[in-house]
């Protein structure tokens, strides 16, 4: 069964896109962060502070192996770390996968986090002022990972919902979702 991937920084679009590319699909949807939340009974947020990142990033792995293994098609909406630990890119490549890099601008990302970074644990010790700094340096260590994807789409100055039509069509091309 084929799984659909959306890579991406945090702030790319992957989760709002991944909830239109599902209607459109009908595939299963799965959030990675909400998925490891149920696992662990805490938010995200809770298990950063009370475990630590290693702790996070080590059920991140356990629970990315799982998704790749059920037997039906699904969107995999992955963290945006996700393909930088372990060896997860090198499964998601081995697997039926098809896998999306939302690639976003520096820009773009500052817009969209300084409004909600205080909410994400790896940015809420940031000021605005730093925020641009972090996201460029965590850009230049993760952009070798996420352009190991099949594909990348260029999200800036672009709705969530068209993001998911140029998924959907890439999709269609390669035979994973019939033409309509």
């Amino acid at each position: 069964m084929k799984k659909v991937i959306l890579a991406g920084y945090m702030g790319s679009g992957k989760s709002a896109t991944a909830q239109i590319l599902q209607q459109i699909t009908g595939f299963e949807l799965i959030n990675l962060d909400r998925l490891i939340e149920q696992k662990a009974g805490l938010s995200v947020n809770d298990i950063f502070k009370k475990k630590g990142e290693m702790y996070f990033r080590k059920l991140e792995h356990e629970s990315l192996k799982d998704c790749l293994v059920l037997d039906q098609n699904a969107i995999l909406d992955l963290g945006g770390g996700t393909p930088c630990y372990y060896n997860n890119m090198k499964l998601i490549l081995a697997s039926d996968t098809i896998s999306f890099y939302l690639k976003t601008s520096i820009a773009t990302l500052q817009s969209r986090l300084d409004r909600e970074h205080f909410s994400r644990p790896l940015l809420k010790n940031c000021s605005s002022l730093e925020l641009t700094e972090f996201i460029a340096k965590h850009l230049f260590e993760r952009r070798p990972y996420y352009e190991m994807c099949n594909h990348t789409v260029t999200t800036d100055d672009k709705s969530p919902a068209l993001i998911a039509d140029a998924i959907a069509s890439i999709l269609r091309e390669e035979g994973v979702i019939p033409v309509s």
